[in-house]
């Protein structure tokens, strides 16, 4: 098996990153605390409103976690150790990587 193109891992983390910072932005105002105001919104609507704010700041956790992964790949590519498998240090396969840019075990031990 070859080493991985570290090139495009650099690039496909690069765009991953910024689809994810992207996204955050977008996302902010979902994210915003729900007015208790019961003139301008009913309760359906405002239990409604809770619970999309509730699914946007999951999703925001979801990304943090995303950009951690990243800042740990990013380290592996400039430490040498990316695209080995941290567990048993086995080479990652290409097309794992190409799915997942940031993944740190080979399938193997990601499923074990």
């Amino acid at each position: 098996m070859m080493d991985p193109d570290l090139t495009a891992a650099r690039r496909r983390l690069t765009e991953k990153k910024a689809d994810l910072e992207s996204m955050s932005a977008l996302s902010q105002q979902a994210r915003a605390p729900v007015t208790l105001d019961q003139q301008s919104v009913g309760r359906l609507s405002r239990m409604d409103a809770m619970q999309q704010q509730a699914m946007a700041e999951a999703q925001e956790r979801a990304r943090k976690r995303d950009l951690v992964r990243i800042e740990m790949a990013e380290r592996r590519l400039s430490d040498g150790d990316y695209g080995w498998c941290v567990d048993c240090g086995e080479v990652i396969a290409d097309k794992r990587l190409e799915i997942d840019p940031m993944a740190e075990k080979c399938v193997r031990c990601a499923s074990g």
